[in-house]
């Protein structure tokens, strides 16, 4: 399971392992507070496109694309993620937008990437299991 939270909001038994999944620290926030067991600065938007974005929600279906493509040529660290040490996995972010940040278009990328891995492995079977 992917969660998402709000780096500032307690770290809680029911995160599993969390992932800090932007490309700067939270403004005023110690490590031992955040609770971060994992920093993944390169899986976060590029300079550039964080820049484009800039949490302005009329570009939010431009910055998903743009976004995802970069994530399809990071497919090493999304991996990584997806796997998660073997259980839950929350994404942090530092965001004021819950609903319009970096870490809900990676779960959202993680989600649509397992889906279609699942049908294809599915799909293989049935033809394997037809001959």
């Amino acid at each position: 399971m992917i969660r998402i939270k709000r780096i500032y909001e307690d770290p809680s038994p029911d995160d599993g392992f969390r992932i800090l999944v932007d490309r700067l620290w939270p403004r005023g926030l110690g490590k031992e507070k955040a609770g971060v067991d994992l920093w993944l600065k390169d899986v976060a938007p590029s300079e550039d496109l964080r820049k484009l974005f800039h949490h302005d929600v009329q570009k939010w279906t431009e910055f998903k694309e743009r976004y995802f493509a970069e994530l399809d040529q990071k497919e090493d660290i999304v991996n990584q993620i997806r796997h998660g040490a073997g259980q839950n996995v929350t994404l942090l972010y530092g965001a004021r937008d819950e609903e319009h940040n970096n870490a809900v278009a990676l779960r959202e990328y993680i989600m649509m990437k397992t889906r279609r891995r699942g049908s294809r492995g599915s799909s293989q079977r049935a033809r394997s299991e037809g001959e």
